[in-house]
């Protein structure tokens, strides 16, 4: 009789996850410029694979990497409008579009990209900004800080990078200018070819494009300048209609699986600068370090990027002590997420001695 019961009990659980999950397949297309080899790619196809099993084969993910669907520029507006179901890129490819979120990526000197992955997942959560409101937000992250990675001239002080012209986009180009530079804007994917032709002098990216984008093969230089570096925050949302049209229990699988890829997120994002730092030490690039003192001059000459920003956000009517209130916040988030750091052991390449890998 107690046999009885639990296969009873069993079928019934069984139909139970059947009724939740459905017997029709859903199909959503996952859109993402990001080169398909790439580890970055990986982690999102890992995320669909986990979407098709947690719903038992219900829900199946079709990844286009490498901008098989769209484009880096064009991937937001391609999940609001149906062309994708889910999209990865980042808000520098569309200023101006979240001028909110855009705080996050100014200069606050975010020493790796497990600790400005937080904050900005924080930052969402905290103030949930209005601009994003088209879309679901599944999660955030950055790519590590930015460091300059250059052709043929090497930049061990300030004085060096006045006047070269070097790839930026967004806000990264506002803190090229206050450096010195001469900022263009050219889309990570084109990035190789504009280094190699002599169109730039170099890009302000992350050491991991070294290996992803193969920047190590057209470099000799790279300044490690983490401390004036800003962040792209890169987004993973899902189209609004598809996500109400889910069923709950799939609903609850896609929220469950978005708050576990944080940390993946936050773990890959960080892990790949060691690749990229391996791929540029094999092609021979030289790592230039700058000196406490030269950074402390470096920091100084990017601080007006940040009050600029804050002035046009005032303008456009929003609240300067709601602003200064982000800005505190995220500040604090930085300083909480570094001490976590050093408390878990994890190192990165760029950042304080305490986490520095040497």
């Amino acid at each position: 009789m107690r046999y009885g019961r639990v296969v009873l009990a069993f079928v019934g659980v069984f139909l139970l996850a059947t009724v939740a999950f459905g017997q029709k397949v859903i199909r959503l297309k996952f859109a993402s410029y990001f080169p398909t080899a790439a580890s970055q790619s990986k982690l999102l196809e890992e995320f669909c694979r986990d979407v098709e099993k947690r719903t038992n084969g219900t829900v199946k993910v079709d990844f286009y990497g490498g901008e098989a669907l769209l484009s880096a520029t064009k991937v937001y507006d391609g999940v609001v409008q149906g062309i994708a179901d889910i999209g990865f890129s980042h808000v520098a490819y569309t200023v101006g579009r979240f001028p909110i979120t855009e705080l996050a990526d100014l200069p606050h000197g975010y020493p790796s990209a497990w600790v400005s992955t937080h904050v900005v997942n924080d930052f969402y959560e905290r103030y949930k900004p209005e601009e994003w409101k088209d879309t679901k937000v599944l999660w955030l992250n950055t790519q590590p800080p930015q460091v300059l990675i250059l052709a043929k001239k090497p930049v061990y002080k300030l004085e060096d990078l006045k006047g070269l012209t070097i790839r930026g986009t967004g806000r990264t180009s506002e803190i090229l200018k206050a450096l010195g530079a001469v900022p263009k804007p050219v889309p990570m994917p084109e990035t190789y070819e504009a280094i190699s032709r002599g169109v730039v002098e170099g890009s302000m990216t992350a050491i991991e494009t070294l290996k992803s984008f193969r920047l190590a093969e057209v470099a000799k230089y790279v300044t490690l300048c983490y401390g004036v570096a800003d962040v792209y925050t890169f987004y993973v949302v899902m189209n609004k209609r598809t996500w109400e049209s889910l069923p709950g229990e799939v609903q609850k699988v896609f929220d469950e699986l978005s708050k576990e890829y944080r940390e993946k997120a936050a773990r890959v994002w960080n892990d790949v600068d060691f690749e990229g730092l391996k791929a540029g030490k094999e092609k021979g690039v030289t790592f230039i370090n700058l000196t406490e003192d030269e950074m402390k001059k470096w920091q100084e000459a990017v601080q007006p990027v940040v009050e600029a920003y804050l002035k046009e956000l005032e303008k456009a009517g929003h609240s300067r002590a709601k602003l200064n209130e982000m800005i505190s916040y995220i500040k604090e988030r930085t300083r909480y997420w570094l001490d976590r750091q050093k408390e878990l052991g994890i190192k990165s390449v760029t950042g304080p001695k305490e986490i520095r890998a040497e």
